[in-house]
């Protein structure tokens, strides 16, 4: 196998700017194959537009490979023949050819020990292995057109192996002179392979070709816009928007606006997308099966709606559909009635959507599977589809759609109680998402992880995200985001006892407008709203937000949702009222899925018990309560249930496994605290953790006060005892 090697990092190596967006950040590194050299070059011409992610990225920095062109054209020809060979069998598409290509012409290979010794590439059993990517793209770029055009087609001449067909195709389209029907058809034939073997990498590069190839312009521009979906798909965000901005495809322009850029704007060309395939049928960047396309688009065009908060948008969305005689999405319809107040038909469809989750089957339909039963408050179901939609699309190759599963896999985990299992997983997601360009979806797994901190008791790091979180919100109009962070700000404010701070946050949920809050967030954050208004004293507005969530919660029929309206309800009486009713919360629970939930109302009830000093009961709940939040990892909670059995007289034992590494720090010092015993510096920790080196600092401070120790070896000592 022929490949390059990794570039060197070493202390030279210079640092890119900290006051780099993060998407930015990573998509730089990932465009200069990891080499910061090459980073900081690419960096330092970006545009305003570039620099805020508004931009695609360029494509190479051209002071680097200027240097690196004049160190190859200082080789002999024999030597750059052979590189140059080696460099067609790798870049653009990796073919694997080079050693039978070898063979084939009984080339001499000892011209390589000149490059070996100029430290550009070395021969191993595999190929050439050069030095960094950049060498092979000069190795490959400072060659003539007709010693390109000869290595391409002896390439094509050795790659007859079984399933080699597309990789042939491409290396005949790479030499030919010009113009050619023939070759397009090939390579679009060759393509369509690629993409059903889920290669869309390859897919992108030989379209792309096809296209250069065609002597149409209509049929450029198709071909344009396919190459563009296949880079998507494959995750080069930058590529797919420099391919799509030489094409009037404004679905696919909608797409990347709605993972990228202003969700109103790709809400606006999806919905005029789906219309055109609907009314006009396929055209010159259509698929034959216009129908099917409208139907998807208009699923987007709802991920749209759901991103921002404006709901209404989705009304607008129903009614277009209906007109154009097109069955909605289930999740389309039902948030549309949902906004309309027609719960009963929310309910029916959103029931319809979710059933549809069975293995196998289109991502983005499992996600809308997953988000309608999110509503509906089956996160079992919820948490099922998802991740479906993810395997469903890794098996096609569509990386790219991964991440936002995991979006709404997040609040299955949240509310299930798995902050300290989910967080990795969210962490790569959303490194994931940067990878790919996705920085929506980014700002939205930020927005995750910031409510996981807010229960998993790290303060700092819940403030840093959704603080990140909701600046990017509120300058991209993304509303579900932006509340979501402003809830896990709300959420640890609840439960670390400030009370009035968290009910001012959760009324704001309720008064900022679209791309500001969220209906649905507001929702689902009622209970809370509820426990902190009755805390303030400020029952008059919780009353009436509870009366809503109560004729959802009963129109649905979710075990958990009605528990918590039953919590609510308990907290706004008092008495013996006020404990039949946790009673029925705690029935209620019992059926449903949201242990952190039950915890939390068993918290609830004890107090109220105690408060009647009822002091059996009240104790029994307590110890409940707090096992349960030692299991979550959820330490405030956990010191409130600790001051209840307190107050009661209740002798109680210290932190759970006091000599254990994991009960005495939160998960993510745990975290920052291995990956410093492995020798990471803290600038290593928090590129991996996508945080700041400040945080970064601050935690291993804490790290090293909870375990009593001064230097990091002392670390690397405790966590190999450990």
């Amino acid at each position: 196998m022929v490949t390059s090697a990794n570039p060197v990092r070493g202390p030279a190596q210079p640092e890119l700017d900290p006051s780099l967006p993060e998407g930015v950040r990573v998509r730089i590194l990932r465009t200069a194959h990891g080499d910061r050299r090459a980073a900081a070059e690419l960096a330092s011409a970006l545009t305003e537009r570039q620099l805020t992610g508004v931009d695609p990225l360029p494509a190479q920095p051209p002071v680097l490979l200027r240097a690196y062109r004049q160190e190859v054209r200082a080789l002999p020809d024999t030597t750059r023949r052979l590189l140059l060979l080696a460099a067609a069998d790798q870049y653009p598409v990796d073919t694997h050819a080079f050693l039978r290509a070898v063979t084939a012409t009984r080339l001499d290979t000892r011209p390589l020990v000149t490059a070996e010794v100029a430290g550009v590439a070395h021969a191993t059993a595999g190929g050439i292995v050069f030095r960094d990517p950049w060498t092979r793209i000069a190795a490959y770029e400072t060659a003539s057109v007709t010693d390109r055009r000869a290595v391409h087609l002896l390439l094509a001449r050795v790659l007859r192996g079984e399933g080699e067909s597309p990789r042939r195709s491409w290396h005949r389209g790479a030499a030919a002179l010009g113009p050619s029907r023939r070759l397009a058809a090939e390579l679009r034939a060759a393509a369509h392979t690629a993409r059903t073997a889920g290669d869309h990498a390859l897919a992108c590069a030989l379209v792309e070709r096809a296209a250069a190839l065609s002597p149409e312009p209509s049929e450029r521009a198709r071909l344009l816009a396919r190459a563009a979906a296949d880079a998507w798909r494959s995750g080069d965000a930058d590529r797919a928007r420099r391919l799509v901005a030489a094409t009037d495809d404004d679905a696919l322009g909608g797409l990347l606006a709605l993972r990228a850029g202003n969700a109103t704007d790709a809400f606006d060309a999806l919905l005029t997308a789906a219309v055109r395939y609907a009314e006009d049928g396929p055209g010159p960047a259509r698929t034959d099966h216009p129908q099917h396309a409208a139907v998807h688009l208009l699923a987007r065009a709802t991920e749209a709606a759901i991103y921002t908060g404006d709901l209404r948008r989705c009304r607008e969305a129903a009614a277009v559909a209906d007109r154009l005689g097109i069955v909605p999405p289930g999740t389309l319809g039902g948030l549309a009635a949902a906004f309309e107040g027609r719960y009963d038909d929310a309910r029916d469809l959103l029931k319809a959507a979710a059933g549809r989750c069975g293995p196998g089957g289109d991502p983005t339909l499992l996600i809308h599977s997953g988000i309608a039963a999110l509503m509906l408050g089956d996160h079992t179901a919820a948490a099922t589809a998802t991740v479906r939609a993810a395997a469903s699309a890794r098996a096609g190759g569509d990386g790219v759609t991964v991440p936002q599963a995991m979006e709404f896999r997040a609040y299955a985990d949240f509310w299930t109680g798995r902050p300290r299992a989910a967080e990795a997983a969210t962490l790569e997601a959303l490194r994931q998402a940067y990878t790919t360009g996705q920085d929506n979806g980014a700002c939205h797994l930020q927005a995750a992880l910031a409510m996981f901190a807010a229960v998993t008791g790290d303060e700092d790091v819940c403030r840093e995200r959704a603080e990140a979180a909701r600046s990017y919100a509120l300058a991209r109009g993304l509303g579900l985001p932006a509340a979501l962070a402003l809830f896990a700000l709300a959420f640890l404010d609840l439960s670390t006892g400030r009370f009035a701070a968290s009910a001012a946050r959760l009324r704001a949920l309720a008064a900022f407008g679209p791309g500001h809050g969220h209906r649905a967030i507001r929702h689902i954050a009622t209970p809370h709203y509820v426990e902190a208004a009755v805390r303030t004293g400020d029952t008059r507005v919780a009353r009436a937000a509870h009366a809503d969530y109560d004729h959802w919660a009963r129109t649905v029929r979710s075990p958990d949702d009605l528990a918590l309206s039953a919590r609510c309800r308990a907290l706004l009486a008092s008495g013996a009222e006020a404990v039949e009713h946790y009673r029925t919360a705690l029935d209620l629970h019992a059926s449903g899925t949201r242990d952190f939930e039950r915890a939390r109302t068993e918290l609830l009830f004890g107090g109220a018990l105690r408060r009647l000093r009822h002091r059996t009961e009240a104790r029994d709940r307590l110890h409940s309560a707090l096992e349960a939040f030692e299991h979550f990892g959820s330490p405030q909670c956990a010191a409130a249930a600790r001051i209840e059995l307190r107050v009661l007289g209740e002798p109680v034992s210290p932190v759970r496994g006091a000599d254990d590494l994991v009960a005495r720090l939160t998960a993510q010092q745990l975290m920052v605290a291995r990956m410093a015993a492995d020798g990471a510096t803290n600038r290593e920790i928090a590129a991996r953790l996508l945080l700041s080196p400040r945080t970064i600092d601050h935690h291993l401070r804490g790290v090293f006060a909870r375990l009593g120790i001064r230097s990091r070896i002392e670390l690397v000592r405790l966590l190999g005892e450990g």
